[in-house]
């Protein structure tokens, strides 16, 4: 009964923690979403604004008889599966590793950060000009000559799936290191004395105890991933079939002035989004209210 009670209180408190920002979220974010969901119900060009026209869900259906809309979405799906599953594994091992360090763990969780501290756009530059034909300095490493990695589907991807992961595994790492945390040692050692080796002690009793923590690195990545924008702005913008969702949108709108249709993909891409994060949370089958911080 007290038990009972306890929860109710917690999740009251969380409610009433959470309560503000999720009021000024809603406020800043509702507007917006608010009018993408009705411009996309017109045909509405910024060069011929007097000439717009409601046509109800005919942008989506334009949308989605359009094979760029789903070779977009291959390309984002395929962006997004990489770039999650290494970053998990990557994550798990800087994780792993940072667990069982004993001396400068705050120096280390700094350092590791500095990727992720770095702004995307920047990032990107960064990215670009290394792997450039001309001034980059990759090819040189790699004795390819002037291999034009950006030139080339799969080359252009590989650059974009690595840049990503570059940037934030860090932040991947840290998740799964709170989760860590959370793992008693008393299963470990019982483990260990049991006989069972140290692939069978990761497999069998930290990745179960990490579920939650999983979860959320998940979670959150895979939201972040599908919306990739920066890197493919800035190293390909769209060439070579390296377009994402995002940037389709991004061209409907701004190169195109096509409002109707632009915030048509916009909405499309919530809806995408949203659906994925229903599907991991449920998939997931774990309380993510019992992720708590790192010791």
């Amino acid at each position: 009964m007290t038990t009972g009670r306890t929860r109710q209180r917690e999740r009251r408190a969380g409610w009433a923690l959470a309560a503000p920002a999720t009021a000024a979220m809603l406020v800043v974010t509702a507007f917006p979403m608010l009018q993408a969901l009705w411009l996309s119900l017109f045909s509405y060009r910024l060069t011929n604004a007097s000439a717009r026209e409601f046509v109800g869900l005919r942008n989506y259906a334009v949308v989605l008889a359009d094979p760029l809309w789903w070779q977009d979405v291959r390309t984002t799906v395929l962006v997004t599966i990489v770039t999650v599953s290494v970053e998990l594994v990557a994550g798990l091992a800087l994780a792993l590793a940072m667990h069982r360090i004993a001396f400068g763990r705050r120096v280390v969780r700094t350092a590791i950060l500095v990727p992720y501290g770095i702004v995307s756009v920047v990032s990107a530059f960064g990215w670009r000009f290394a792997f450039s034909s001309e001034t980059g300095f990759v090819n040189g490493w790699l004795g390819l000559g002037d291999f034009a990695w950006f030139g080339h589907r799969w080359s252009a991807l590989a650059v974009l799936c690595a840049s990503e992961i570059w940037k934030t595994t860090p932040f991947v790492s840290l998740l799964l290191l709170a989760g860590l945390a959370q793992v008693p040692e008393e299963l470990w050692e019982a483990a260990r004395m049991d006989g069972a080796t140290a692939w069978q002690r990761l497999w069998r009793v930290t990745l179960p105890a990490m579920r939650p923590a999983i979860a959320v690195a998940v979670l959150f990545r895979t939201l972040d991933a599908y919306r990739v924008f920066d890197g493919v702005f800035v190293m390909t913008a769209g060439a070579q079939r390296t377009e994402s969702v995002s940037f389709l949108a991004y061209r409907q709108v701004i190169v195109r002035t096509a409002l109707g249709l632009g915030s048509a993909v916009s909405v499309l891409l919530f809806l995408s989004v949203l659906l994925i994060a229903v599907a991991i949370v449920k998939g997931a089958r774990v309380d993510l209210a019992g992720v708590r911080g790192a010791r």
